[in-house]
């Protein structure tokens, strides 16, 4: 790599960690990885972000080292009734950085066809095995317990499915050098460039919570759905602040201002605009139809009987928990790339998730139990999953009490200035 390459990771580091993460001085980080990350490929990487971060006053910097080849050991020649193991120690360690509001920093860089042709029975047991595990966690994460970040990094599997038609040895360079014009690392002051990017954002989110719409209307290509919103629901953005006081930015990149659906009250039909990448599985032309918030209809051209699963995780996982405007020209969507990762592909267009709904956002919804979070319309699940449903052909509407539609995007691009 150019001496120009190290200017610019230099950047996107000091980005994860003062505009993501907004590391503390004297407070601990965990890297750990998304389900399927080679953490063995981004040892510089992982090393630069540990000496900045000691740079920076952090106390102790640890990582959950995995190799996804294991996992493909696993499934090929573990006992058949062992796939309900799960290494408590794993979850043991990352649930007391939550707890002790440490700061955690999440890598992702999975081939997405990484177990394309492995029993998937056996991988949801797996999959099930570490959602259920891991729900302490994620239940501290919902209510912002504290400082945390997502972050993508190009590994070689994930590389070849973005680019297949670039030489091998040129597509790593090619893949950080997409990173780092989506993140903003180019731009002469990066830092000054998130900051204008998340003053926008909220702009927008604070503008879509003082209109208390009671329900969204999303048309075109191949959807109409309307997706009803509980009573006191907040939009958000990029900043948030844990509840020690941090302002952080949960994902990088990110475009989305995002809210919570009320569990019951979806209707109509939605066709995914991209495919779904999860688990190292890919699922295309996915196509949904909801009644009182539960999908009562799946199709999809490939990858059906996953989806199927997933959606059969818990009684939460066939319903909503969030939905997502991104206006079409966002960075991510102009690449005119399918980079088969959520954590980016959602930053591309419009998109619902099914499953776990946040607490945040609903007024007072980080101090309800999941009971109360339930009754006043949020979803619980182990699952949170986005779907890309936006293009430069969809519509949305904000509907008020009394019927009336006030236009909030028009060809997938915003209907309204702030």
């Amino acid at each position: 790599m150019t001496s120009e390459f190290d200017q610019n990771l230099e950047k996107y580091v000091d980005v994860i960690l003062k505009v993501g993460l907004n590391l503390q001085k004297g407070q601990r980080l965990l890297i750990e990885p998304y389900f399927g990350t080679p953490l063995f490929e981004l040892t510089s990487l992982i090393k630069l972000i540990a000496k900045k971060a000691y740079q920076m006053g952090a106390r102790l910097v640890e990582v959950l080292w995995s190799d996804p080849q294991l996992y493909l050991i696993r499934l090929q020649y573990a006992p058949r009734d062992s796939f309900e193991e799960f290494p408590i120690w794993r979850r043991d360690v990352s649930l007391d950085f939550t707890k002790k509001r440490e700061a955690e920093l999440s890598i992702s860089a999975t081939d997405p066809l990484l177990f394309k042709d492995q029993d998937q029975e056996l991988l949801k047991i797996i999959i099930q095995s570490i959602l259920k595990h891991n729900k302490p966690i994620g239940d501290l994460i919902k209510k912002n317990t504290t400082n945390w970040t997502g972050i993508k990094v190009p590994a070689v599997g994930w590389a070849k499915k973005v680019f297949p038609n670039v030489p091998k040895d040129e597509r790593i360079a090619k893949f950080w050098d997409i990173i780092f014009d989506i993140c903003r690392i180019k731009q002469k002051d990066p830092i000054s460039a998130w900051e204008n990017h998340i003053k926008e954002l909220k702009a927008r989110s604070n503008y879509l919570t003082k209109k208390q719409f009671s329900s969204l209307k999303m048309e075109g290509s191949g959807t109409d759905l309307t997706i009803g919103l509980p009573k006191g629901h907040i939009w958000l953005s990029a900043g948030f602040k844990s509840q020690n006081g941090i302002n952080f930015v949960a994902n990088i990149p990110t475009e989305e201002v995002f809210t919570i659906p009320h569990r019951d009250k979806t209707e109509g039909v939605v066709t995914m605009t991209k495919p779904l990448v999860y688990r190292g599985n890919l699922i295309e032309d996915i196509k949904l139809t909801f009644s009182k918030g539960k999908i009562v209809e799946l199709n999809a051209g490939k990858g059906k009987k996953f989806l199927e699963n997933i959606t059969k995780t818990d009684e939460g996982a066939s319903r909503l928990g969030e939905v997502a405007l991104v206006p079409h020209s966002s960075p991510i969507s102009q690449t005119g790339l399918l980079f088969y990762n959520i954590g980016i592909d959602e930053n591309a267009a419009n998109h619902i998730a099914l499953g776990k709904g946040f607490n945040f956002n609903l007024k007072n919804g980080e101090d309800m139990s999941d009971e109360e979070f339930s009754a006043v319309g949020g979803n619980n699940s182990l699952v949170h999953i986005d779907c890309m449903v936006g293009s430069g052909e969809v519509h949305v509407d904000g509907i008020k009490e009394d019927g009336a539609a006030e236009p909030i995007m028009r060809n997938g691009e915003w209907a309204f200035n702030v």
